[in-house]
């Protein structure tokens, strides 16, 4: 998992039939998280808003984490963290 922030939202009107009705976010990955990217967009099933840090699952534990085994997810938001101002 990785920790990070949400710094903004995207929109997407045609996107994969599996995809429809979810949110997307832009995460910016804490700096020890990143592997070289600082940022991705996950899919937000929780209901994360912005400035909000989030851990997200990457992978086959995104589709996993967000219920959604068949769909093509690579990132999911799968908790909001209420004390880890240390990651930020």
């Amino acid at each position: 998992m990785l920790v990070g922030t949400v710094v903004g939202s995207v929109v997407s009107t045609r996107k994969s039939e599996k995809l429809i009705g979810n949110k997307f976010m832009v995460v910016e990955l804490a700096d020890r998280m990143g592997k070289g990217e600082s940022q991705i967009v996950a899919i937000d099933n929780i209901g994360a808003g912005i400035g909000e840090t989030v851990l997200v699952a990457t992978g086959s534990a995104a589709r996993v984490g967000a219920g959604q085994a068949d769909a093509p997810i690579d990132a999911a938001i799968v908790g909001i963290i209420d004390d880890g101002s240390q990651w930020g």
